[in-house]
């Protein structure tokens, strides 16, 4: 059985996916909406999560999209919503930043509408970075060995954690 150590318990995930609401907020001080893409599963959750943080602390309107990705074959992307990109503000929400790789083909769907901005939000981001993605909005950022695995626990209830195996 692998080594699990936790790098955030629920608690703290809270805390980081707060401040990161608060972040967004602070940026589209002036928007009158934006949108929170979530990547399926847990990217989706995260995103779900932040937007009720926001509807917490500001009359932003956050309109929620979720993105499906076949892993196998990324290429295939597709967001599962009725959606126009052209001229919104769009944030990409995933769990973990690892490689770049999911994030740079969950773009691929909003790029022939010409949004007016796109951004990354991740609770966890890895230095691994194989594709040039930077994450905006970051819970927390962590340098591990390239054979470690991070995990993001969502429970029933939304409370997240998160481990490194």
């Amino acid at each position: 059985m692998a080594v699990r150590t936790e790098i955030l318990n629920a608690a703290q995930a809270d805390m980081k996916l707060t401040r990161i609401a608060f972040e967004i907020v602070e940026q589209y001080i002036d928007a009158k909406e934006i949108t929170l893409a979530g990547i399926i599963d847990r990217g989706y959750d995260i995103a779900k999560l932040i937007k009720q943080k926001i509807a917490l602390i500001s009359p932003l309107q956050v309109e929620l999209i979720s993105i499906q990705i076949d892993k196998s074959n990324p290429i295939e992307c597709e967001v599962l919503e009725p959606f126009h990109a052209a001229n919104k503000s769009i944030i990409l929400v995933d769990d973990v930043a690892d490689s770049g790789r999911t994030a740079m083909y969950a773009l691929k769907p909003f790029l022939k509408d010409l949004p007016e901005k796109i951004q990354l939000a991740v609770l966890v981001d890895r230095k691994h970075k194989k594709f040039p993605v930077t994450a905006d909005f970051v819970g927390i950022q962590l340098s591990t060995n390239l054979h470690d695995t991070i995990r993001v626990a969502i429970a029933k209830d939304l409370s997240l954690s998160a481990y490194i195996e």
